[in-house]
């Protein structure tokens, strides 16, 4: 599987959850077949409920990490 991360450290709501509304949609057949899995790097607290809240209501896998500084959100195939 494929990851493609993407590093929005600094940028706000709605802009965090623009940004990743974009790409998910861009890669949204990769997605559901599982050769590929979005991880975004952000600073922004907000963009944690926002992101994983509206990629699992699109039906996505969403989890979430907490690093040194900033929060994981992973986003792949489509929940069983």
């Amino acid at each position: 599987m494929k990851v493609i991360e993407f590093d929005i450290r600094g940028q706000i709501c709605p802009s965090t959850l623009l940004t990743a509304l974009k790409e998910i949609n861009e890669y949204s057949d990769q997605l559901v077949d599982g050769t590929v899995r979005l991880a975004f790097r952000t600073d922004n607290r907000d963009a944690v409920g926002t992101i994983p809240e509206s990629a699992t209501n699109m039906g996505y896998s969403v989890t979430v990490t907490r690093g040194d500084g900033y929060y994981l959100i992973e986003i792949d195939g489509l929940e069983p």
